[in-house]
């Protein structure tokens, strides 16, 4: 079973555990540009409570006008520097930050100009680490609806509602088993992959059912 998402920037944990289920993920490469979702923020979670990160594009005032795989990174901004010191400050005691760090800290290095290739760096980087073998397309054109068997998950997440949303019953889409955090008692839903990674490190792919 196929599963169409948008390109997203250290996309929720519940991202993965929609693909644990399919055969294949279908990105939208053909659309335009959707400001304030998870195309290009991420959430963490800090001392303070969930705290976003987000990519900074060229023309960010005029981007919805932009294919999403046409939008440049705003270099001029230190937002690098920025990210990966929220990363470090929020994640620097959990069990496997350093078990990965290098890693995610050299993609960051390679600055692509693109935010849709810096996400799908990253997105190739968290399937290895999950050990979710499945293969990536990119649509061709854009269409407003997909019949079955593809199961469109397109602008199903979002930052503005950080919840874990329940599958459809027949889609066999996979759900999120809680897990330990670094921050508060109760379990934050809608974090990015980083935050199970560093928590659970080659184990993490076991909380995508």
């Amino acid at each position: 079973m196929p599963v169409l998402f948008e390109s997203q920037y250290n996309p929720p944990t519940t991202f993965f555990a929609a693909l644990a289920g399919a055969d294949a993920l279908w990105l939208e490469r053909q659309e335009h540009y959707h400001k304030q979702t998870y195309r290009n923020r991420c959430l963490i979670l800090t001392a303070q409570g969930v705290k976003p990160l987000t990519v900074p594009v060229v023309n960010g005032n005029r981007s919805d006008k932009v294919l999403t795989a046409a939008l440049e990174i705003d270099y001029r901004q230190n937002w690098v520097h920025t990210h990966w010191r929220s990363l470090q400050t929020a994640y620097g005691g959990t069990p496997y930050f350093e078990y990965y760090a290098d890693y995610l800290h050299d993609i960051y290095l390679q600055k692509p100009p693109l935010l849709f290739d810096l996400n799908l760096t990253l997105l190739h980087f968290y399937l290895r680490c999950l050990r979710l073998a499945i293969p990536v397309e990119f649509t061709t054109e854009y269409h407003a609806s997909y019949p079955l068997p593809l199961q469109d998950r397109r602008n199903w997440l979002t930052p503005k509602a950080p919840v874990v949303p329940e599958p459809d019953t027949t889609s066999g889409l996979g759900r999120l088993q809680p897990y330990p955090q670094t921050f508060g008692k109760d379990f934050v839903p809608g974090l990015s992959i980083l935050d199970l990674l560093f928590m659970q490190g080659p184990a993490a792919g076991s909380f995508l059912t």
